[in-house]
């Protein structure tokens, strides 16, 4: 059975028409007869909303396998493998990890992550909105001290002057490194790091709390 014939069949049992496809579709009268003529196979983008408006799986549509209806389809798969529990902890704390001994993260909160990191990962809420759209106020992310950071990496930094952890995009050019928020609305754009900054750990992870 050809995509041409499948289509055909998906159409009588929608009740669609070639003008109705055009319609869904957003291709041309002739782009539709060619796909019912078996001229053409639908491809790309073009294939997804022949899907849509056929209210099927492109698994089914290009090779005749799988499940047919959408709504038959399963809406979620397994979720991923758990590699480990790490402990939520606060904005201070974080900024102090590299004294780890003084925090007992065995009475912490844990979060699962599904990526492999090293034992010494923590979790913190982001707070504000400096990191947005990125990253929403309340998300969670998994920063992992032991990761390597690299130009573009998301990482929390402690300044010295500070009490606080903070969270930026880490910014590499000419051999300088900069903080920067994800906020391009955010008032200080470029922070650079200087002998006064320390990079705490890079975010492996990030998830969200409903």
């Amino acid at each position: 059975m050809s995509i041409a014939s499948r289509i055909k069949a998906r159409m009588d049992e929608k009740k669609l028409r070639a003008v109705d496809l055009v319609k869904l579709t957003g291709v041309s009268k002739g782009t539709v007869s060619q796909w019912l003529n078996d001229i053409a196979k639908p491809r790309g983008e073009n294939l997804l909303k022949l899907a849509d408006a056929l209210a099927c799986k492109v698994d089914w549509l290009l090779l005749g396998k799988g499940i047919k209806d959408v709504d038959l389809a399963p809406n979620v798969e397994p979720g991923p493998e758990i590699k480990g529990h790490y402990p939520l902890i606060s904005w201070v704390q974080a900024g102090a990890w590299s004294a780890i001994y003084e925090i007992d993260v065995l009475e912490a909160e844990s979060f699962p992550c599904p990526v492999k990191c090293s034992s010494q990962t923590f979790v913190l809420s982001v707070q504000g909105i400096s990191m947005e759209p990125v990253f929403r106020e309340g998300d969670l992310i998994f920063v992992d001290p032991l990761a390597e950071s690299h130009h573009g990496s998301y990482i929390v930094a402690r300044l010295e002057d500070q009490n606080e952890a903070t969270f930026k995009q880490l910014i590499i050019e000419q051999g300088k490194k900069y903080l920067k928020p994800a906020n391009p609305n955010w008032p200080e754009q470029i922070i650079p790091i200087t002998s006064d900054c320390s990079i705490v750990g890079t975010v492996v992870f990030a998830g969200k709390i409903f």
